[in-house]
């Protein structure tokens, strides 16, 4: 009998390259009807499905339990060098948008919305969270974390959750979106620190395909 588990990450798998290939041919097909176009008319289409790009992007990367990050990286490895600012950018974002809804939108809010969406494992953890105080927050913070990192989860949590935003995998845990939602939630994490951790933390992969070639994912 085939395991669950595995099931569900073959699942996951597919959605994540259907997504990037989506995202590739929706940008090949532009290209194409564009090509015959004036360059002033030809730039402003370009641009706009930029924009819709970032933005779409964005909304799947701020969304809990969504591999928004792993959907980048294959949209890089299909497209290259040339579509890493977008997807560089859309990150950024989509985790500066779900911390930021942490903190200032209502649980009620968030609640109604992830339940319209069918995201009841987001739902819990509002549940879960609402009524906590400041260390109980925190103790769910520590319980969410591998054991190797508890200890150093309070004095350098910043570092903690950037390591966590490059966890391999990171979807079981709530996905970029959901780490910095609860981080969001949790009103431990200063604004301007948390946006700087952001843009630090996303930064090296998009770098180093930037610089090096897609060869550095191992594409050739």
């Amino acid at each position: 009998m085939i395991n669950s588990a595995f099931v569900k990450s073959v699942i996951r798998l597919g959605v994540i390259v259907a997504i990037a290939f989506g995202a590739h041919f929706l940008i090949q097909w532009v290209e194409t009807q564009t090509a015959s176009l004036p360059p002033g008319q030809q730039s402003a289409v370009l641009g706009g499905m930029l924009v819709v790009v970032v933005l779409a992007y964005a909304a799947l990367m701020a969304l809990p339990f969504v591999p928004g990050i792993e959907i980048g990286v294959s949209l890089m490895m299909i497209r290259g060098a040339e579509v890493v600012p977008v997807v560089y950018l859309a990150t950024v974002t989509g985790l500066c948008v779900a911390y930021f809804a942490g903190r200032f939108l209502s649980y009620d809010w968030l609640h109604r919305v992830f339940l319209d969406l069918r995201m009841h494992r987001a739902c819990a953890f509002l549940e879960s969270s609402k009524d906590l105080t400041e260390d109980e927050r925190l103790d769910l913070l520590r319980a969410r974390l591998p054991r190797w990192l508890r200890k150093i989860a309070i004095n350098f949590r910043y570092v903690t959750l950037a390591l966590l935003l490059n966890l391999p995998g990171n979807a079981v845990i709530g996905g970029g979106g959901g780490i910095c939602l609860m981080a969001g939630l949790s009103r431990l994490f200063t604004p301007w620190l948390m946006v700087l951790t952001i843009i630090l933390a996303v930064s090296p992969v998009p770098i180093l395909v930037w610089v090096l070639g897609i060869e550095i994912l191992g594409i050739k």
